[in-house]
């Protein structure tokens, strides 16, 4: 019934009750689960979780924090070969991160365009990271898009105007456990947009919702960012589920359930 289109499950944050884990968000109802890489190293533990699991699914990505320096082109093969994987359904997490003084634009804006036309070359959406940088981020992606691009705004934290910009670019929004948080933007996005571009997610072991704030993340908790979304809109819980899961099952053409 609830969807968490990214959780970071294959991290050593749960190496230790992983199992527990996957059997509380069964409990929840919690029934598509994407687990994203953002290294070479970490895309190859989310495809071999994803294969153990029938619900879990893979993305191979490069995380703006992994392009401190110009990536070696060899990484980048080696994404596209671990992309080839069956469960792997997007490219990411990739994107633009200007939050700590020390990041390397250049590297970044590199390493972002090889990543976005490895998956309009696999015809394959994007799982995008924006911190800081939407103004570049929106640049590179009308420069990029030529081919026609498809995707999601990853724990989205735009105002009303980034997001339909984001929209209009055919992107897809996605909502963490942040909209729980008192000074959040992004009850104003919520209802400004339409439901059908929406998605769920709880970024974790990070940004746990309220009451867990502070605390690990889990996946089991998606159904709160879900149930914000059906009290913000003022839709029944059912109602807002079975459009996230739809909007999710389309993007990332998953068999349908």
């Amino acid at each position: 019934m609830f969807v968490d289109t990214h959780c970071h499950l294959s991290f050593p944050e749960f190496d230790q009750d992983r199992h527990e884990v996957i059997e509380r968000l069964k409990e929840a109802q919690v029934s598509v689960l994407i687990d994203p890489g953002v290294d070479v190293a970490t895309s190859r533990k989310s495809i071999e979780l994803a294969s153990q699991v029938d619900f879990i699914y893979a993305n191979v990505g490069l995380h703006p924090h992994e392009a401190t320096q110009p990536v070696d082109e060899c990484v980048f093969a080696e994404l596209a070969r671990l992309a080839d994987s069956p469960k792997v359904v997007a490219i990411g997490e990739i994107g633009l991160d200007y939050h700590y003084p020390d990041y390397n634009r250049s590297a970044q804006h590199h390493a972002f365009r090889e990543m976005l036309r490895l998956a309009q070359s696999l015809d394959m959406p994007v799982v995008i990271h924006c911190r800081d940088a939407w103004e570049d981020m929106l640049h590179i992606l009308a420069e990029e898009s030529h081919s026609g691009m498809r995707g999601v705004m990853h724990c989205f934290s735009g105002d009303v105007e980034i997001a339909n910009a984001c929209i209009r670019m055919g992107f897809k929004l996605s909502i963490p456990g942040t909209v729980t948080y008192k000074r959040s933007l992004l009850p104003d996005v919520i209802r400004s947009v339409a439901l059908d571009d929406l998605l769920t997610e709880t970024d974790a072991p990070y940004l746990a919702p309220v009451p867990w704030r502070g605390k690990r993340n889990e996946p089991a908790w998606v159904r709160l960012v879900t149930e914000s979304i059906a009290h913000i809109r003022e839709i029944s819980l059912e109602e807002a589920a079975e459009a996230i899961a739809r909007n999710t099952t389309e993007l990332f053409r998953l068999p349908a359930s």
